[in-house]
């Protein structure tokens, strides 16, 4: 039970991380370059993923394996995010297509996004990548 909670605790740690990744991003393409709140959202999900999936790696699961290469893993992590993506994604554009003053503020709609998908992404990443737990040699 202390370990679940300090999972918990660890990957939440990981999400803000990951928020600030993908809020900051977001906000910087499309406020300062002018890209399409959509599109950016695309890229900057995709680092706040690495991000996320290099903490959790290192230090949330850190005495659990997936028994694959970083590189196998790292792939295995987007996929499985994607869950949690759709789910965020959708939020994301719900938001930005009911609240149009949120297009100059789009990281509100990615921070709520994220908040609601986080309990997919844990469940998933600690079900069904890191499930096994490490051995000591």
């Amino acid at each position: 039970m202390i370990r679940l909670s300090r999972e918990i605790t660890l990957f939440a740690v990981g999400g803000v991380g990951g928020l600030v990744v993908d809020a900051g991003i977001v906000q910087l393409l499309v406020g300062i370059e002018n890209w399409n709140p959509y599109l950016a959202r695309v890229l900057s999900f995709l680092l706040a993923a690495t991000f996320t999936w290099w903490w959790n790696r290192r230090y949330t699961f850190a005495a659990r394996s997936s028994d694959r290469a970083a590189h196998a893993e790292w792939l295995h992590w987007v996929g499985l995010m994607s869950f949690g993506a759709v789910i965020n994604y959708g939020i994301y554009a719900l938001l930005l297509m009911n609240f149009p003053a949120l297009h100059r503020w789009p990281a509100v709609a990615a921070a709520a996004g994220s908040a609601v998908a986080a309990l997919v992404n844990f469940s998933t990443a600690r079900g069904v990548l890191f499930k096994v737990t490490k051995t000591s040699s």
